[in-house]
């Protein structure tokens, strides 16, 4: 599996757990209903989830991840 299969799979775990969680806790808090429930979830998913990105280096190719909650960039392969 190439390091950008990784990333991506990555980005989508990272951005499916947040989905559900958020999804949960707002059907459960909010009078939200119908598409609005998860067009919510989807939304702020998007911006909560750790962006993953494949890049290639002199030493290689790294897993790269960056995230709202970390200063700057961390190397994860």
């Amino acid at each position: 599996m190439t390091l950008k299969t990784k990333a991506l799979i990555y980005n989508f775990i990272g951005f499916a757990l947040l989905f559900v969680i958020i999804r949960i806790v707002a059907e459960k808090f909010t009078n939200l209903s119908g598409f609005w429930l998860p067009l919510t979830a989807a939304v702020v998913a998007s911006i909560l989830a750790p962006k993953f990105q494949a890049v290639r280096t002199n030493e290689g190719e790294k897993i790269f991840m960056k995230w709202l909650f970390i200063k700057g960039v961390k190397e994860i392969k």
